[in-house]
């Protein structure tokens, strides 16, 4: 009898052991102006929340519009030329998806975005036709670059990268998680996110809610996909709009060709890339380009997954997915 239960503690013990190995290290708080949350399998259950909040104050006085002293901000008012690495990456990318967009995604649009009140700056310009059409001589993304160290633009360009920045944080936490030899993670930024192997708490894929276009506030989940090594954006219009005199809806979003909001059907689109800083910079021109020009653009890129909500012509909620976005 003695020996019976021995044996069952010994069970006991190794069960107890196993359960608490597999469990996540769970991180979480506020950053960038939305939250975080991070969940990553370590071996030693090593705790990084100093380090990551630290990458995050590094990432933010490189890119924010909203912190006064960050280096962008020194940029927009001309007060410094000097970049750094973290502002060489995202500028790099920012070119991609511009070029590849044709100038849908265009982060010079910022002083347009700020006369709309849709940017860091509210107020800061009356609109009208006269304001918006000045501000644009000034958009085009064609007209910044790096020579060495140091940004060339014109001095009346306010470049804003609020539409690929928070993805380009996730792929920082990330990177560091795998400096660290951690290949099981779910890292979320504001509904942005990047995972890389499974749950290992659950024993399986990592399961992914995508938001319902909830005009309330309010958060449900009516579609759910699993990603694997991957990451996934989302960009919605269904919290940050305005409505004209006539009831017509437009979006946050700026056209960066008429520089006014963008008139859409997109309630939200959702897009799968390899990582993150991608992902979040297609969401915010798939928003722009609506769901036939996206039809079209897939067809010469393979490596985006993309899915929408919308509005179809009957004024009824419609969802689409595109490029083998996961059902």
């Amino acid at each position: 009898m003695k020996r019976i239960l021995s044996i069952v503690f010994l069970a006991f013990i190794v069960v107890a052991c196993t359960s608490k190995a597999t469990e996540n290290v769970k991180l979480q708080g506020p950053v960038f102006g939305t939250d975080f949350s991070i969940l990553y399998y370590a071996e030693d259950s090593a705790n990084y929340i100093e380090a990551i909040d630290s990458l995050f104050q590094v990432v933010n006085m490189s890119l924010s519009t909203y912190i006064p002293e960050s280096r962008l901000s020194q940029i927009n008012r001309n007060e410094t030329t000097a970049v750094d690495e973290h502002f060489k990456k995202v500028l790099k990318a920012s070119k991609e998806v511009y070029r590849f967009s044709e100038g849908v995604f265009d982060p010079t649009i910022g002083n347009v975005v700020n006369a709309w009140n849709f940017g860091a700056d509210e107020n800061k310009f009356v609109i009208d036709s006269t304001t918006i059409d000045s501000l644009m001589q000034y958009v085009g993304l064609n007209r910044v670059g790096i020579v060495g160290d140091n940004l060339k633009k014109p001095k009346e360009t306010y470049i804003e990268f609020n539409a690929i920045a928070k993805g380009y944080g996730v792929d920082v936490v990330c990177e560091f998680l795998e400096s660290k030899g951690i290949d099981n993670y779910l890292v979320t930024i504001g509904g942005d996110m990047r995972v890389s192997g499974i749950n290992k708490e659950k024993g399986q894929p990592w399961l992914i809610g995508i938001d319902d276009p909830n005009f309330d506030g309010t958060q449900t989940y009516s579609k759910t996909i699993t990603l694997k090594d991957e990451a996934m954006a989302t960009s919605g219009t269904y919290r940050k709009f305005k409505v004209d005199e006539n009831g017509q809806r437009y979006a946050h979003i700026i056209n960066t060709k008429t520089g006014y909001p963008t008139k859409t059907n997109v309630l939200s689109v959702s897009v799968i890339a390899k990582d993150c800083m991608t992902a979040d910079a297609y969401a915010t021109t798939f928003q722009a380009m609506g769901v036939e020009k996206v039809k079209s653009f897939l067809v010469n890129h393979p490596e985006l997954k993309a899915y929408f909500i919308y509005l179809n012509a009957n004024n009824e909620l419609d969802f689409i997915g595109l490029n083998g976005f996961p059902e």
